[in-house]
């Protein structure tokens, strides 16, 4: 049974009718205030990627008179591109009962927008590490690696070692700041990875999986975490992946027949309660309530074996596990106590999953969830300090087509202003929302060999277990290469405008903080 949501005042009415739309984001005023931090000269400076990134937003923040910031939020919706944030809006708005086309979700009302070029140093269409990489180190690196520069070799642990990179939360921790990471995703999957990690390969994520590898002297991105010598560590880590963190003959905490996953003898979980009285770990929703959020609490928070669940599933499931928007408050609450002010990473991790597997319901329904947790920032912090940014790592190939009525459900059939099927070459209704590539391909292998499109008029396709039509068959939807949006609002988030590079992305949020030149 669940119990009381410890952060319900501050979340009650989200979805409340044309709520998004009242938040008001103008611009904030440029200020001469200044933190007088100490500037940090990280190891990748003479980088030509960090290079031209310092430049171009350096440029922009002078021809803007841009402020600055105690504060920063990087929210990073995973695979959340503008055709997704598009559906979003619309599902947002006809799931209460409003005009969806005209709806505004939270992160469209800030007020500096910008489009961000998502390739990666060697890759078109990127993965999300080498993008998260990007975001939180300035240089763009070879996708599947985290924390080095383009020089890695990715799975090489040797050939990759004198190559690494410093980010932005080890550079906020030697300055004394507070820092957080959440995510629904495990965290150590490759965005909040990019945070506190080094490692050649994405995949390292448990001891297990460097094989020959961590003789050479590479170690897997779970023990980083724990044992992050930047400042005094995260103050706050949570989100799911518990299985990386125990022993393989340590049974799970909530599910019966499950262990850890560690092989080489090391109880993560207890070495991070060990650190002091104040590190605590929790796992479930109960162990979340109890949590006095407004101390000195340092949280491990590891609530599934693997990935968190689905918005969809966790509110209808009745999951032991906070929601996003939760996790944020919570985050935020605690980072709030730090003198010297907070960095925070928030992903919704979980956008990008439902798109590898073809079914856009559950991805619109964490695309929601997403954006109701950048609006619990948003009532959470003061503008004139903070800046909150939010973007997406890459796109994916869903589309939005077929001239659908204004009005028509964005996940159902299409249909014209009479509400007559719409109907493609072959006779057949079609879907508003579809993939380019992906599990719900109509031929697949000599199952259909005359490629005959499954006949949709009877099928239910807004149950939350549809998959989409997909052009072509694939196991996993992939990623799409398309830019991807930008929106910024508070301190210094004069910052971003234009056509950005990804890496820029590092710069604006350094820069505001003034621990970069």
């Amino acid at each position: 049974m669940k119990s009381a949501l410890a952060f319900s005042g501050l979340i009650t009415g989200l979805m409340l009718a044309g709520c998004a739309t009242q938040i008001a984001t103008a611009p904030i005023q440029a200020q001469a205030l200044s933190y007088n931090r100490t500037v940090v000269t990280p190891v990748q400076v003479e980088d030509s990627y960090y290079v031209m990134g310092h430049d171009r937003v350096a440029a922009r923040a002078e021809a803007r008179n841009a402020g600055q910031a105690r504060n920063v939020i990087i929210f990073v919706g995973d695979g959340m591109g503008i055709s997704t944030i598009t559906a979003a809006r619309i599902y947002a708005g006809q799931s209460q009962g409003l005009d969806g086309e005209s709806y505004q979700l939270t992160m469209e009302t800030f007020p500096n927008v910008a489009l961000s070029k998502t390739y990666s140093d060697n890759f078109q269409t990127a993965d999300s590490a080498a993008t998260a990489v990007a975001m939180m180190t300035g240089v763009k690196t070879d996708s599947g690696t985290l924390g080095f520069d383009h020089n890695v070799q990715v799975g090489n642990c040797g050939a990759s070692l004198g190559h690494e990179v410093d980010s932005l939360f080890s550079m906020a921790e030697a300055q004394g700041f507070v820092t957080g990471v959440v995510s629904t995703a495990r965290i150590t999957h490759a965005t909040p990875a990019s945070t506190y990690s080094h490692s050649p390969s994405r995949d390292w994520e448990v001891d297990g999986d460097l094989g020959a590898q961590a003789q050479l002297g590479c170690r897997d991105i779970a023990s980083q975490l724990i044992d992050f010598p930047a400042g005094d560590g995260l103050e706050v880590a949570m989100g799911g992946g518990r299985r990386n963190f125990m022993r393989v003959d340590q049974a799970d905490p909530e599910y019966d027949g499950r262990t850890g996953s560690r092989t080489d003898g090391r109880d993560l979980v207890g070495e991070w309660t060990a650190k002091s009285e104040a590190h605590t770990f929790i796992y479930d929703q109960a162990g979340f309530d109890a949590i006095d959020f407004d101390s000195d609490v340092r949280v491990l928070g590891l609530f599934e074996p693997s990935h968190m669940q689905f918005e969809q599933d966790r509110a209808n499931d009745g999951a032991g596990e906070p929601s996003l928007s939760e996790l944020t408050a919570a985050a935020i609450t605690r980072l709030n106590r730090g003198e010297e002010g907070f960095v925070l990473m928030v992903e919704g991790g979980r956008i990008d999953h439902a798109h590898h597997g073809g079914n856009a319901h559950r991805a619109l329904v964490d695309a929601v969830a997403f954006d109701e947790a950048i609006r619990t920032a948003v009532e959470m912090t003061d503008a004139s300090e903070t800046m909150i940014l939010v973007t997406a790592d890459h796109s994916h190939t869903m589309t939005i087509a077929g001239y659908a009525a204004r009005g028509n459900p964005i996940l159902g059939l299409a249909r014209s202003e009479v509400g007559a099927l719409l109907r493609a070459s072959d006779g057949r209704p079609y879907t508003t929302l579809g993939y380019a590539n992906g599990p719900g391909a109509v031929c697949v292998s000599d199952e259909n060999a005359a490629c005959e499109r499954e006949d949709l008029t009877d099928i239910d396709v807004e149950a939350p277990n549809y998959l989409q039509q997909s052009t072509y068959a694939m196991g996993s939807e992939t990623h799409g290469g398309e830019d991807v949006a930008i929106f910024a609002t508070g301190a210094g988030s004069e910052r971003v405008g234009g056509v950005m590079e990804q890496n820029e992305i590092f710069h604006a949020l350094a820069q505001s903080l003034g621990i970069v030149e």
